[in-house]
């Protein structure tokens, strides 16, 4: 760990930087959370003011660096069927609105995935909703799970999870049902869960291309790090994404803001989905 001088121009160049490079706004009074999440590799750099890093950065050998950076000033946790109401909406609403018979296809894409809890998560409802219908045993999940974080992929890719972050809202039921036990500590989601997801690392600054059209969209809990113009154009990229009729679901605190003409308000109660129009 090392202390170093956050200067109020290397703050503001710094926060340019990052803002620029993945679209996260970082407010005036956040130079602690800098301080304490770049500590480690601004000893390893033996960096004493941020604008060292900075100038580093910016370079053209300086990718490898700022993957490092971004990876650290990201937030990877978060939790098993998190919220709880998205994923009785998967199961109540869009389900049964796309897997209809044995030859259904759905595909969903986790545009902020982290270490893998929501993908393996929304394969887990599927599964789940599969099983209880004879008539789908031939429908087809297709789950693509994108992350700016390739620290936090290769997390999610090797889905392995210690007992502490399986408690973080994953039944003992589910637990044991989806899941083996590799150690004393450690278990591997099984491999007919893992089967439908395919991890890519996505920058949501960046195209969309490589990820097809979708039926369903997941964007929990990200927008919200970004300013008003980014937020807008991400809402506008990802409407295009979704199929004519394809849903929209993001974080509860997250809303469309002046882009009715695109999505229309769904209230399933609890929660909201956004359907393209």
């Amino acid at each position: 760990m090392s202390s170093f001088t956050i200067s109020p121009q290397g703050f503001k160049q710094f926060s340019t930087y990052l803002q620029n490079s993945c679209g996260i706004v970082l407010a005036e009074n956040k130079q602690y959370l800098v301080q304490s999440r770049l500590a480690k590799l601004m000893g390893e750099q033996q960096y004493s003011q941020l604008e060292q890093l900075v100038a580093a950065m910016t370079v053209p050998s300086g990718k490898r660096l700022t993957d490092r950076v971004v990876d650290a000033m990201t937030t990877n946790e978060t939790l098993w069927f998190r919220d709880a109401h998205p994923y009785e909406v998967l199961s109540k609403v869009l389900f049964p609105a796309f897997l209809k018979n044995s030859t259904s296809r759905m595909k969903v894409w986790s545009a902020a995935c982290a270490t893998g809890q929501e993908p393996y998560s929304i394969s887990i409802a599927a599964t789940e909703f599969i099983e209880k219908s004879p008539g789908l045993r031939g429908a087809k999940m297709e789950i693509v799970a994108t992350d700016i974080s390739s620290t936090a992929l290769e997390a999610a890719k090797k889905g392995e999870y210690e007992l502490f972050a399986l408690g973080r809202g994953l039944s003992k039921q589910r637990q044991e049902k989806f899941f083996s036990q590799v150690s004393d500590d450690t278990w591997k989601v099984n491999q007919d869960i893992r089967a439908p997801i395919s991890f890519k690392g996505i920058n949501l600054l960046d195209s969309y291309a490589m990820i097809g059209r979708c039926d369903v969209i997941f964007c929990r809990n990200v927008l919200i790090y970004f300013s008003s113009d980014l937020k807008r154009s991400i809402l506008e990229k990802l409407h295009g994404q979704l199929k004519p009729g394809g849903y929209l679901v993001l974080g509860a605190s997250e809303s469309l803001p002046g882009l009715a003409e695109k999505f229309e308000m769904i209230h399933c109660h609890p929660g909201i989905l956004y359907k393209a129009k």
